[in-house]
């Protein structure tokens, strides 16, 4: 009975190994789930054709056109403060002074040993002038070396009269300094310090600006940047003031695109509107129209440098195409125009609105699962 019970307990042991064995291999077998990679993140730009009339919209925010924060070059303490936030000045008009005492009082001190030194100097002068006529009329009754000596002696008292000068014109300055004056008409709009405070030198005392011109500065992608000097007509409404369409002209264009936005600075400036105000700090949008001539190097498609990249043979250019609605990239052929001022023409194999990697072309493969990421490395909305 025993032997049959061990025969038993062997044989079920040998069962379970079986059943072990082969649901290991049903699990070998069974196909692999894995997870897609991730679509990878590209920097890319819609592209734009710019042949005829273009009309486009850019925020942007005002500030502005002449703005300064006016501080003392010496120190000291402050003994007049007659303006306060909101106060129009006049250029040329006083905005603070510093107590002048000391500053005065050097400037006394240096002027009496300016005068004791030209006298110095008069008097080896005359001493020198002397010993020459000396010298002339009978040579044995003075020596060269006598000459020579009060030569040195007055070229000395000269070289102490420049100096003091010097001292002297610095010291008036300082004094000047004690008077802070407004550089042009505005308005203060800000003010750091308190009367009879004691303050350094460079110190920001208060804030002025001039508002009669304002600037407004937009951010230009770099696909568009070279319609800038195209531009036909400039207009700017304002958030704040929604019925206003103030004109403007271009007054300044970036020459290097931002490393973050890849985008060009560009300052439009405009003169207050009759009948409202236009205050800096205020959001709005810039229209801007502008007409490249028909015989311009920069009508077509233009897009950066660095979106293109060789193919096979060195006379092959290719760009990568991101198809939009399946996140998929495609090596595209085209033919290249002219070097324009921010990129390149393209001539052929591009189309107005398609998406064009821009950064990293190099690392990139056919069919690739790609997310558009905008200027600042942030996934793009379509």
């Amino acid at each position: 009975m025993v032997g049959k019970l061990k025969r038993y307990i062997k044989q079920g042991r040998g069962r379970v190994a079986m059943l072990a064995v082969a649901a290991v291999v049903l699990t070998a077998c069974e196909p692999q789930v894995t997870e897609p990679p991730a679509p990878r993140p590209v920097f890319a730009m819609r592209v734009a054709d710019t042949s005829g009339l273009a009309e486009r919209a850019f925020p942007g925010r005002a500030r502005a056109g002449q703005e300064v924060n006016r501080s003392f070059r010496v120190a000291g303490p402050l003994i007049s403060l007659p303006v306060a936030v909101g106060d129009e000045v006049k250029a040329g008009d006083v905005l603070a002074r510093i107590d002048p005492q000391d500053f005065e009082t050097r400037l006394r001190t240096l002027e009496g040993q300016l005068a004791q030194e030209q006298a110095n100097l008069k008097r080896a002068q005359a001493d020198l002038s002397r010993l020459e006529r000396i010298y002339r009329e009978d040579p044995g009754a003075t020596s060269q070396a006598t000459i020579d000596k009060a030569r040195q002696v007055r070229d000395s008292a000269q070289a102490s009269v420049r100096s003091i000068e010097a001292s002297v014109q610095n010291a008036r300055d300082q004094l000047s300094y004690t008077e802070l004056e407004a550089p042009f008409d505005g308005v203060v709009v800000e003010t750091y310090v308190s009367n009879f405070e004691t303050v350094v030198a460079k110190q920001p005392i208060l804030r002025l600006l001039d508002p009669s011109r304002i600037e407004f500065v937009i951010q230009v992608a770099e696909n568009l940047i070279s319609l800038a000097p195209y531009v036909e007509k400039v207009t700017v409404s304002f958030d704040a003031l929604p019925a206003v369409q103030v004109p403007a002209t271009v007054k300044e264009i970036g020459k290097e695109a931002s490393q973050a936005t890849r985008t060009y600075p560009v300052t439009l400036v405009m003169d207050q509107p009759p009948g409202t105000e236009i205050l800096p700090g205020m959001a709005g949008r810039a229209s801007i129209v502008s007409r490249p001539p028909a015989e311009s190097a920069l009508l077509g498609i233009q897009i950066p440098a660095t979106a293109v990249f060789s193919g096979d043979g060195p006379d092959q250019s290719f760009v990568w195409v991101v198809d939009e609605a399946a996140g998929t990239l495609s090596r595209r052929h085209v033919e290249l125009g002219k070097l324009a001022r921010f990129g390149v023409l393209i001539q052929s194999g591009l189309n107005a609105g398609e998406w064009v990697v821009t950064k990293g072309v190099h690392t990139l493969r056919e069919g690739e699962k790609v997310r558009i990421l905008d200027a600042g490395g942030r996934a793009a909305s379509s």
